[in-house]
């Protein structure tokens, strides 16, 4: 396996344990709501409080990726996941339960940031988009398996034996990692570095260095916070809502969420293709209006084929761009911040765009399900309106901004 497969190879797995973690929860809600005794928005908060330790997570751990290297704080984090994960299996109270969630957000937190920056650093720029798809659909496996674990483990060991289950990956995923060698980009920067003996400002300072990258990042991390919020608004609640609406019992919403994880795996892989082929900005300007039709049409799907076809439908085009934000952030920051600027702008999205559960779950609580969806639409129209101040990459490395006009956004 050359070099480029294994850095692919180690931040799937890293996607798919989280990806497979946040349907742990998804799938365990109305139990552990059902044992902490609490209501909708409480048990939305769990999300919640994930993201939060995601975006702590995230800044600190891509600043030790910069400083000390990707592949060795790539183990580091793998861990603290793994103690996370394991503590809320053991949990006796809600407010343990929001702890440990922190926790396990923190590893998590610095496993995008690093494995998308390894990616970028490991293949050449015309197959970012392919490259960074092709890790994205990892927490698509994970929804998959968490999926098809769910409907074995919680009959018999009740939610906690799903935490317990998910340690089991994390000794596979280290052992990947183990022989993983740097990024020979990073190591080239970090002599250039050396020998310049420039002063170093702080790595969050430069993400906001100039007004124009300021801008840049602002925009970027609207974007992120959208897609987590119409993910998570989607995938935390929709099964739950299906149970109720449609009479789905917990296999029926499984065999919907493999549905919609089957759609949003071939919207990631067609993504990375039409990214590397029509540029970044028109592939997501296409998606991100078509999410929000998707999404607001679904409110009114109804039988057991308009649940699931309409599900893979959403989850094609909602979620298939998860898989450009890796290629999409790595154009915008240069080698010596790349892991920084990934980790803190798509974790920051993770935060804001985390609380989204708790806001879904009150409109559900008092609202129809169209009024939710009418939110998520809402949301990926907001996403276009900030992509569309984006500036655009030149071969020079100069940026110009492109809202002008459609047509230069590719």
């Amino acid at each position: 396996m050359n070099y480029r497969s294994k850095t692919v190879a180690a931040s799937v797995i890293g996607l798919t344990l989280e990806g497979m973690d946040i349907m742990f929860i998804s799938f365990a809600m109305s139990m552990i709501i059902a044992n902490f005794h609490i209501d909708m928005t409480k048990g939305g908060f769990i999300s919640s409080i994930t993201n939060l330790g995601m975006l702590v997570g995230g800044m600190v751990f891509g600043i030790m990726a910069d400083k000390f290297g990707r592949v060795r704080v790539f183990t580091y984090t793998i861990f603290l996941f793994a103690i996370g994960t394991a503590l809320t299996g053991l949990a006796t109270s809600i407010e343990q339960v929001y702890v440990f969630r922190f926790i396990a957000g923190l590893g998590a937190g610095g496993e995008y940031g690093i494995g998308m920056a390894l990616v970028a650093e490991a293949w050449p720029k015309n197959k970012q988009g392919r490259a960074s798809s092709y890790v994205s659909i990892g927490a698509q496996f994970g929804v998959i398996i968490a999926a098809l674990i769910s409907a074995v483990v919680l009959p018999a060991w009740g939610w906690r034996g799903l935490f317990f289950v998910g340690i089991i990956p994390v000794i596979f995923a280290y052992l990947v990692r183990k022989n993983l060698d740097e990024s020979p980009e990073w190591l080239a920067a970090q002599k250039q570095k050396r020998t310049a003996k420039k002063a170093e400002k702080s790595k969050l300072i430069q993400l906001f260095a100039t007004p124009r990258t300021a801008a840049t990042t602002a925009a970027l991390a609207i974007m992120a916070t959208v897609q987590i919020a119409g993910y998570n608004g989607l995938m935390i609640w929709l099964p739950s809502m299906l149970q109720q609406s449609q009479g789905l019992s917990v296999s029926s919403s499984a065999l919907w969420t493999i549905s919609t994880a089957v759609g949003m795996i071939a919207g990631m892989l067609a993504f990375g293709q039409l990214i590397d082929r029509i540029g970044i900005k028109l592939a997501y300007g296409i998606f991100l209006l078509a999410s929000a039709t998707a999404v607001f049409l679904y409110a009114y799907a109804s039988g057991s084929a308009g649940v699931l076809i309409g599900g893979a439908i959403v989850g094609f085009f909602s979620n298939g761009m998860f898989a450009g934000y890796g290629a999409l952030i790595s154009r915008y920051f240069p080698v010596e911040v790349r892991s920084t600027a990934t980790n803190t702008i798509f974790n920051f999205g993770r935060a804001a765009g985390g609380f989204s559960p708790m806001l879904v779950g009150f409109i559900l609580q008092h609202y129809q399900m169209s009024m939710a969806m009418g939110y998520l639409a809402a949301l990926y129209c907001i996403s276009c309106l900030a992509m569309l101040t984006l500036a655009k990459k030149t071969s020079d490395g100069k940026q110009h901004n492109s809202i002008s006009s459609v047509s230069k956004l590719a």
